[in-house]
């Protein structure tokens, strides 16, 4: 028997259905996972999704397993070197931006014990059930919290989708498996 998934899991490639069914909107409490949606969500501004999917396996090699300590440490060499993998998106601003905010990560983590506790906070723990939209208030005000603290590639259009893969906000629509 067939399941019914969100619409726009449907008729599309294995990747897409299998994030979907195991992972998007699941609530993650795992910093090293949490630190790996924001970097791939980062990476994914201006382009599909599926793009950032088919690379993910790539990226987790090219980022040391999205290890924050070793990713905010960082040099010149390391930066030219993701540059030269084409395995990776090679924006030169989005691997910075995944270095700045990996060291801001890492200050976050220091003042709210992880980022599971900040991050999380800003909802007390509690799922959002929502409609599919591009923002909210919430991811406005985490974008700008975030950019505070010195994060970039992090605007309310990206954490809103941040929030949906990390299942902050649950967007499964109710007529999906998921629902």
């Amino acid at each position: 028997m067939n399941k019914k998934r969100c619409n726009w899991a449907t008729d599309v490639e294995e990747i897409y259905v299998k994030y979907h069914d195991e992972e998007w909107g699941i609530p993650t409490h795992d910093d090293r996972q949490l630190f790996e949606m924001l970097v791939l969500e980062s990476f994914q501004a201006g382009l599909s999704w599926i793009t950032i999917l088919k690379k993910r396996e790539n990226f987790k090699k090219a980022f040391d397993n999205f290890d924050v300590v070793k990713v905010a440490n960082y040099d010149e060499n390391k930066v030219n070197e993701l540059r030269e993998n084409a395995g990776i998106i090679r924006h030169k601003g989005k691997i910075n931006a995944a270095i700045k905010n990996a060291q801001a990560f890492i200050e976050i983590q220091d003042e709210f014990g992880s980022f599971d506790e900040y991050i999380w906070g800003f909802t007390e723990g509690k799922i959002i059930k929502a409609e599919f939209l591009t923002e909210s208030d919430l991811s406005k005000r985490i974008s700008k919290d975030l950019k505070k603290r010195g994060m970039s590639f992090v605007g309310p259009t990206i954490i809103y989708s941040y929030l949906e893969s990390i299942g902050i906000i649950d967007n499964h629509q109710q007529n999906c498996f998921k629902y």
